[in-house]
């Protein structure tokens, strides 16, 4: 069940399996851009030379920048807007070079009421393999009264 853009669902809308993806292909001007946001100028994302001696052989993308295709998702489409980041696990598992399409999904796994906590299972994928896996847990707000 896909959550709908920019619509906030509630803690009480909320069920254990439901899914929102997207899907995005990483560009120069990205990487360029978020090294300019982020001030992470690490010659691996921007310097082709460089990266050709490293074990990518060449540029690849801010492992961050794929998280945040995460909290794209989590802000507007599942729960959506008002939803809060309580915590984020990470783990890298593969680059994400320039003109990759990175397929992000979360899916809810736990429902914590007494916290109105939800818990995502976290994946982005490149061409089928994982390059960013991990769990994050939301505040979720209450339907008002």
């Amino acid at each position: 069940m896909l959550a709908t853009a920019g619509r906030t669902k509630y803690f009480e809308d909320l069920e254990v399996g439901q899914e929102a993806s997207m899907s995005r292909v990483v560009s120069e001007a990205d990487i360029v851009a978020y090294a300019a946001l982020s001030g992470d100028y690490n010659p691996v994302h921007l310097d082709s030379d460089y990266a050709a001696e490293t074990i990518f052989k060449e540029r690849i993308a801010h492992g961050i920048l794929s998280a945040g295709y995460i909290s794209a998702l989590f802000g507007m489409k599942l729960p959506g807007p008002g939803a809060i980041y309580i915590s984020q696990t990470l783990n890298f598992k593969g680059p994400v070079k320039i003109d990759d399409r990175v397929e992000s999904l979360v899916r809810l796994i736990e429902l914590i009421p007494e916290k109105r906590r939800a818990k995502f299972e976290c994946i982005c994928t490149v061409a089928g393999k994982p390059v960013l896996t991990g769990e994050a847990v939301l505040m979720v707000p209450a339907r008002p009264k």
